[in-house]
């Protein structure tokens, strides 16, 4: 048999061993079946054109997205966290930071930067999901405090974008003090009248629901993004009730009045310096 394969209707004529597979990465497909161009997902923010999808991005898309031309100085970058507590449970915590280093090239779960927006100087912490579920331990705390502190110093607004699962167990009782620590820090912000937004992404969920992520003084979200404490399953099992339809997605959560607005993705430059500029013009009261 001829190896060539041949489809008349085409006039295409194309030897079969050299054939190539598609490339893996070349399209996406949404949760309601929606087939996307990897390129025009880019290009339209992550969000699919056909359903209006928002696909789950890092603190690298964000800052692309959010800093002109993408300039921006990390800080702490270099900080990595300990194993204080020598956890274990199916393996060493030491064994699921060196995966999660592997995987994703991230030192944790946030990065924090300052670079212009707008041409306007901004603070931004962005978490990562990708890192052990963008789970909350004592690095994520230290960097998000440090980040307010270099805001306060130098009177610059201050940018949370939350994508979490929770505190991180494997720090136990010193991933849960980063909720205090920084709630205090944020405090410390308010009352140097230095803006504060909160970015409510999917999932944003556990201690980081608990702290910072709804401590805004403008709360936002990305739409049909999962926000809550205990998830809807933990809930459900707990209360043996059905949930309401949408249940903890961000517009049934601005329903209820615990978020400000849903911005999609695209608008999230012009809208988040809108906001600062309405803050920072709003009389102190002495």
């Amino acid at each position: 048999m001829s190896s060539w394969f041949k489809r008349k209707d085409k006039g295409i004529q194309t030897p079969t061993d050299e054939k190539k597979d598609v490339p893996k990465g070349l399209w996406y497909k949404t949760p309601s079946g929606k087939i996307v161009d990897t390129d025009e997902l880019k290009d339209n923010y992550y969000v699919s054109p056909e359903d209006g999808y928002h696909v789950r991005i890092g603190s690298a898309e964000y800052f692309e997205i959010l800093f002109d031309n993408n300039e921006f100085t990390e800080f702490d970058k270099d900080m990595v966290s300990k194993d204080p507590l020598n956890f274990t449970d199916t393996k060493k915590y030491t064994e699921r930071l060196k995966e999660a280093y592997a995987k994703t090239k991230l030192n944790d779960a946030v990065r924090t930067a300052v670079g212009k927006s707008l041409g306007k100087d901004l603070v931004i912490a962005s978490m990562d999901f990708a890192f052990i579920g963008g789970s909350m331990g004592s690095v994520v705390g230290e960097k998000i405090a440090r980040a307010i502190d270099y805001s306060i110093k130098n009177k610059i607004p201050f940018l949370m974008i939350s994508k979490s699962g929770g505190a991180r167990m494997q720090e136990a009782s010193f991933s849960l003090m980063q909720l205090v620590k920084t709630s205090a820090k944020l405090a410390q912000l308010a009352d140097a009248n230095i803006p504060y937004i909160s970015l409510c992404t999917d999932p944003t969920t556990g201690g980081t629901t608990a702290s910072y992520a709804m401590l805004g003084d403008i709360n936002i979200a990305e739409p049909d993004a999962l926000i809550g404490f205990a998830g809807p399953r933990v809930v459900k099992d707990t209360t043996g009730k059905d949930l309401p339809e949408g249940f903890q997605r961000s517009e049934f959560v601005l329903e209820h009045g615990f978020l400000d607005k849903i911005i999609e993705r695209k608008h999230l430059k012009k809208q988040i310096n809108l906001y600062i500029d309405l803050i920072e013009n709003i009389p102190v009261r002495k």
